[in-house]
């Protein structure tokens, strides 16, 4: 049943729910500095997340890389701007769709993982036994799974600028018919650092949330076996519409503070 004041104002519950994700990233800042640092917890949430998204986020850049460079590629081939196809598709692959990618896939593999996890212990009542014993379930168990979410989406999103460069540029130059050298000097003309550390730090952001999230909702899920599968079906959902919200924020500051090359 509803409280009084959930009954008096509906979005009340929303309300409580929101402050109390960002009090756990609160309290997640907060421990990371704390001693000691689960050193070896870190290291198999790492190695865990990586082996269940390097394989699909690998996969999935191919084609995203390929479809940016065909659809771009053939826009500036009808405003009679061939030359600038390298430096768009590769500049839209590095500042969005790569920390997009992989945002999506450390929240979809890695996120929903963690959320099962920590369900899976708060259902049992393991939770409850730490605190009991005075042990933090945030630094014992959460820091260590956002540290290695933050790492791994830093990784993978290099990995994914990578893959959906090289994908992008054969699929322009085989299919499309581009030359290499106008590929790669439009690239040179345009691009710039910034755009590379942008694409790191949205990566970074992200991972962040997710980590973030995916605990929120496995320390906090419904009662019940079934409670854990809600929880991170949720975890998933709310980690997308973070990431879009947080990603247009981020987009707009960038394209404000820094300006393009040549002007």
């Amino acid at each position: 049943m509803s409280s009084p004041s959930q009954a008096r104002f509906p979005g009340a519950g929303g309300l409580r729910e929101t402050g109390r994700l960002f009090a756990l990233a609160l309290d997640v800042v907060r421990a990371l500095p704390k001693r000691p640092f689960q050193l070896r917890e870190f290291i198999q949430q790492c190695w865990f997340i990586a082996s269940v998204t390097i394989l699909p986020t690998a996969l999935v850049s191919i084609p995203f890389g390929a479809v940016i460079a065909l659809q771009l590629g053939s826009l500036t081939r009808q405003i009679g701007a061939q030359s600038f196809t390298g430096a768009a598709s590769v500049l839209a692959i590095i500042q969005q769709a790569a920390p997009i990618v992989t945002a999506l896939l450390i929240a979809g593999a890695g996120g929903s993982a963690i959320c099962a996890d920590l369900g899976s212990r708060k259902i049992r009542d393991e939770i409850d036994a730490m605190e009991v014993l005075g042990i933090s379930p945030i630094q014992r168990l959460v820091v260590p799974r956002v540290l290695a979410a933050m790492l791994v989406a830093v990784l993978l999103n290099g990995m994914v600028s990578v893959v959906g460069v090289l994908g992008g540029y054969t699929f322009n130059v085989i299919m499309q018919g581009g030359t290499p050298g106008a590929y790669m000097a439009s690239f040179n003309a345009l691009a710039q650092l910034p755009d590379l550390w942008i694409g790191e730090i949205k990566a970074l952001i992200f991972g962040f949330l997710a980590g973030v999230v995916a605990a929120y909702r496995g320390l906090h899920p419904p009662p019940g076996p079934k409670g854990v599968g809600d929880a991170v079906n949720q975890s998933v959902v709310i980690t997308f519409l973070l990431l879009f919200a947080v990603n247009f924020v981020l987009t707009t500051m960038y394209l404000q503070l820094v300006p393009p090359k040549g002007m």
